[in-house]
């Protein structure tokens, strides 16, 4: 645990936290701003999927650029991608260029979590590893949860909204300053980079348990309050769902990350799954009933974050090298996949189906990884007895 005094470390999660502040009230803000020019959620699970869109097409080269050029000077040059990206929406109302925009806040994104995260998990020991990653998560979803707040409040600026979010991003730049050192991919690692091939079949719980909290994750900033807005619910609280579910996320990922350095990552993992599973159908009920609605969304979110943050954790347990670098990359890619296809489905569902099924999408995402968690298991048994 010595390692969050250091000052690389807490330079580096307080940048990724102003980041997360920008992310979180730039998705919500786009949504919010496509349906009140009379667009549908089509349309806006397009815009979303064209900046997951971004990331997927950036993480075959994540590893040569962080080698090329840094690790932070890497995150330096996203950070100036994503805000200029995200100010230049103030300018134009044009879908394709709103669109392309997206996908360089996408790439540039990726680009700056990838780094991220791997550098921690490189940092932290088994024994703490998941309290460890769990502060990293916490403090970057404690600002995420934050900008859908941040967008109730500035919705009706609409003459400098974008360009209001886009300065965000711009004040993780002096605390990226203060970074000493920061973790290279070596030549060695990236012409090894083939090896996901073998790291894959060890890894399927914690792909599709990544491809589900992304989905998730970004279903909450831009559809959710669409689905919420179906059920009554006014504009200003709706947008206050995903606050509800990224409180619970940011909250509890610490208390989960040292339940699970005492009971076992893989039991706190599934347990995780099995709560979401059950509080996931729940949703539309509870949704207009207050006093049930945001606890419901607190341990929803909770469970959901804590999925992903064991993802990470289980990647630092089971890989070393270059296959840790394999593993990052994967997860990197489901993340993307995930946040891409996802709005796609849930967004063309909502509008042809109804606007609960949404619900469905999460649901059938936590299945699969609660039965690719069950595959892994046995496949350990097996082997085990054999």
């Amino acid at each position: 645990m010595k390692v969050i005094l250091t000052r690389d470390f807490l330079a580096l999660i307080l940048s990724v936290a102003v980041v997360g502040l920008g992310s979180g009230a730039t998705l919500p803000l786009t949504a919010l701003a496509l349906a009140q020019a009379g667009y549908g959620t089509d349309v806006v699970g397009l815009l979303t999927a064209a900046q997951a869109g971004g990331g997927l097409a950036v993480v075959p080269l994540a590893g040569w650029i962080a080698a090329r050029f840094g690790g932070r000077q890497v995150i330096v040059g996203a950070v100036l991608v994503v805000a200029c990206a995200t100010a230049l929406m103030q300018l134009t109302a044009n879908l394709w260029l709103w669109a392309l925009l997206r996908v360089l806040c996408g790439a540039a994104l990726m680009l700056l979590f990838t780094i991220g995260e791997a550098w921690v998990n490189q940092l932290a020991d088994d024994a703490s590893r998941g309290r460890v990653i769990a502060i990293y998560a916490t403090n970057f979803t404690l600002f995420q949860m934050s900008g859908p707040v941040l967008v109730s409040q500035i919705a009706g600026f609409t003459q400098g909204r974008f360009l209001l979010c886009g300065a965000i991003f711009l004040l993780a730049l002096p605390l990226l300053a203060a970074i000493r050192a920061t973790p290279h991919a070596s030549s060695e690692e990236h012409a090894e980079h083939g090896g996901w091939r073998r790291v894959l079949p060890r890894m399927p719980a914690l792909v599709i348990g990544t491809g589900f909290f992304a989905l998730f994750d970004t279903i909450a900033l831009s559809l959710l309050p669409l689905f919420a807005m179906s059920h009554g619910i006014s504009s200003e609280v709706a947008v206050l769902f995903a606050s509800a579910l990224l409180l619970g996320d940011t909250t509890m990922q610490f208390p989960i990350g040292w339940l699970a350095d005492r009971l076992g990552r893989e039991r706190v993992h599934i347990g995780c799954g099995i709560v979401v599973v059950a509080l996931l159908p729940l949703l539309p009920w509870a949704v207009g009933l207050p006093w049930l609605r945001w606890p419901l969304l607190y341990v929803l979110g909770a469970a959901a974050g804590a999925i992903y943050t064991l993802s990470l954790v289980a990647c630092g347990e089971r890989f070393r090298g270059v296959a840790l670098v394999s593993a990052s990359s994967l997860v990197g890619a489901s993340w993307s996949a995930a946040s891409f296809g996802g709005p796609l489905v849930a967004g063309a569902l909502m509008k042809t189906v109804g606007h609960d099924a949404v619900i469905g999408v999460l649901l059938c995402a936590a299945l699969a990884f609660l039965v690719a968690a069950w595959w892994e298991r046995r496949r350990i048994t097996l082997r085990a007895a054999s």
